[in-house]
């Protein structure tokens, strides 16, 4: 297999998938996504160009086989399989997962990578993907990581599809990942130092059943997409790291939460408050270097029997 450099990226966001495959070598020339706040933010960061587009609309399968990118990177909309949404895999979004896998069939890059929620692997959508890729000749090698053990310091699990044609080997992908993963989470003050300033920080729970209190020197709780202030009628958790009274508790800002995601500090988000809280709720740009290193691997490394080469399923 050659190189693998020429990318385009689908269901960008605002770029953490691109950000972390350029950093690990990949050359991203082309970028779609459907929201428009989200392709302003890209287009304020990167030099190649980003368009809004319709994945469902044809026409943009043209201009991507008109490129003839060598590597596809995408993460469809997960929230019909997320946790923190109805988890009704035919709610509409789920389909542009296989519209993902439909991109890799017509389209025919050496290798492709697609990320996704965890909860993907319960779903019907998720063995149908399988099939799609295998009947459209590629070997695959999936996995769930931890970001907190991929350089980024948040606890943050994904879904990660690997594929390629020709001598890409699943097994080489596996080794990389075991060789490479840390085996010691990675924490806002090992990450960033002291550029937070402060010790502990509020982030609003789901239900006060959990915990909303944490320590810089612990992973942060997966970053979502909503920041709230401390509400008065918050009555404290015995896992708290300090009590909620404690002078000085208050919430991260944007800026922080982003750079606990791992966007570089120069990194610009444009459009509103909301927005932005909704677009940073990306891949983190660590991460997604982390993936891309691992697919190169298989895209260039050698076969061993001493991995399976799926942690899943069969495509059967």
């Amino acid at each position: 297999m050659s190189n693998i450099m020429r990318t385009v990226d689908v269901f960008s966001g605002c770029g953490g998938l691109s950000l972390g495959f350029e950093k690990a070598g990949y050359e991203v020339q082309m970028a779609f996504d459907a929201w428009k706040p989200a392709v302003e933010t890209y287009r304020a960061n990167f030099a190649h160009p980003s368009f809004l587009a319709d994945m469902t609309d044809d026409s943009v399968f043209e201009q991507i086989l008109a490129l003839a990118p060598e590597t596809i990177i995408g993460g469809p909309p997960c929230q019909d399989f997320s946790s923190a949404g109805k988890r009704d895999e035919h709610g509409g979004r789920g389909s542009l997962t296989l519209r993902f896998a439909e991109l890799i069939r017509v389209a025919k890059p050496q290798c492709f990578l697609m990320e996704n929620v965890d909860r993907i692997v319960k779903t019907q959508t998720y063995r149908r993907l399988l099939r799609l890729v295998v009947d459209a000749g590629y070997r695959f090698y999936e996995t769930v990581l931890d970001a907190a053990y991929c350089g980024v310091p948040q606890h943050r699990k994904r879904y990660f599809l690997f594929g390629g044609t020709g001598d890409f080997q699943p097994n080489a992908v596996a080794r990389y990942i075991e060789k490479n993963l840390s085996t010691e989470a990675m924490t806002p003050r090992k990450y960033l130092g002291s550029e937070l300033k402060i010790e502990n920080y509020y982030r609003h729970p789901r239900s006060y059943a959990r915990r909303a209190v944490f320590s810089t020197d612990e992973p942060s709780p997966t970053i979502r997409g909503v920041n709230r202030p401390i509400p008065k009628g918050y009555p404290g958790h015995p896992g708290d790291s300090v009590p909620p009274n404690t002078p000085g508790l208050r919430p991260l800002t944007f800026y922080e939460r982003m750079r606990i995601q791992s966007f570089p500090p120069e990194f610009v988000f444009v459009g509103t408050k909301t927005e932005n809280e909704q677009m940073g709720n990306a891949v983190p740009p660590e991460l997604a270097a982390f993936v891309a290193r691992a697919l190169t691997a298989g895209c260039t490394g050698e076969a061993t029997n001493a991995f399976a080469p799926t942690l899943f399923a069969t495509a059967d």
